[in-house]
């Protein structure tokens, strides 16, 4: 019997918060036919936003790395408030990720792997996804990391 996306957080450590509500004039999540769309996600803990900065300058690519698979938490935390229960993804389509760089950092890859490598252990070969892994010359309240997602939902 394989294991679900719930028992596999648990295995890992992980509870999902309460969802983020979105900060500006949009929605965290669109379901249109059998496609979630997430909206970007920061790496929002307990206490708020965490690793503000750039990466690669007031932050290593291990803090990235960390950023991103907060940020890969709380896209599960938007996917679960949008279908009650992760068990309804069939899939992860695939990751944007984003990381607040100057133009001489090019380990964007490396910083995205915090949220690719954590998505696979915590949903198998569901989480399984195509990605991109971009430089942005800021983010959000200075977030070191976003990235949105998109899911296909049985």
């Amino acid at each position: 019997m394989s294991q679900t996306i719930e028992s596999r957080l648990a295995d890992l450590g992980v509870t999902l918060p309460s969802p983020s509500a979105p900060a500006a004039n949009y929605v965290p999540y669109v379901l249109t036919g059998n496609q979630l769309f997430i909206s970007g996600q920061l790496p929002m803990g307990p206490e708020g936003l965490e690793y503000v900065g750039k990466v690669g300058g007031d932050l290593s690519v291990k803090d990235g790395k960390s950023a991103a698979r907060l940020c890969a938490i709380n896209l599960l935390d938007q996917a679960k408030a949008a279908t009650g229960d992760l068990e309804k993804i069939a899939r992860l389509v695939k990751i944007v990720g984003f990381v607040n760089s100057d133009g001489d950092f090019a380990q964007q890859p490396q910083v995205i792997n915090g949220a690719s490598d954590f998505l696979v252990e915590a949903m198998g070969d569901k989480g399984r996804h195509a990605r991109s892994a971009v430089s942005a010359a800021s983010l959000p309240f200075g977030a070191g990391v976003e990235i949105e997602a998109i899911f296909e939902i049985a």
